[in-house]
């Protein structure tokens, strides 16, 4: 009798946590509902690997307030940031914060005095080591 109880309250926990994986998730809906307000992209590029393989894509849209990353993938590592540069060395950059993930889709808000025709590159820079994992150019769709 003991045994039956202990069973049927395992086949209870698991039904139950496989029912939660299989609900919607609003945050992800919510999110989508966010870009599609953004309107068309303005500018993209392809992650490169530098020092450690990278790869994705980094969009911004029209209203320019947060560049995206899509697919994105890249190496873990020490306090890793995403910077929005002039070049690949980070010779001159505004630094948008931690990086959120070394795998998936994020979103970085963009101050508003950004001008992205000066800083065209993003970086995922790893801050103790001054290494640039990998970076992308952001360049206008062409028509």
């Amino acid at each position: 009798m003991k045994y039956s109880m202990i069973y049927c309250l395992l086949c209870l926990v698991v039904v139950s946590c496989s029912m939660e994986e299989n609900e919607p998730d609003t945050a992800i809906e919510d999110k989508m509902e966010v870009q599609e307000d953004q309107g068309a992209v303005a500018y993209s590029g392809d992650f490169m690997a530098d020092a450690h393989p990278t790869s994705g894509l980094a969009s911004v849209h029209e209203n320019k307030v947060s560049l995206n990353l899509k697919d994105f993938k890249t190496d873990n590592g020490p306090l890793l940031e995403v910077y929005l540069a002039t070049d690949k060395n980070a010779t001159d950059f505004i630094s948008l914060g931690e990086l959120k993930g070394v795998e998936g889709d994020f979103s970085y808000s963009i101050p508003a005095d950004v001008d992205l025709s000066k800083y065209d590159h993003v970086l995922i820079w790893c801050v103790e080591f001054s290494v640039n994992f990998g970076y992308a150019v952001l360049e206008m769709p062409v028509p």
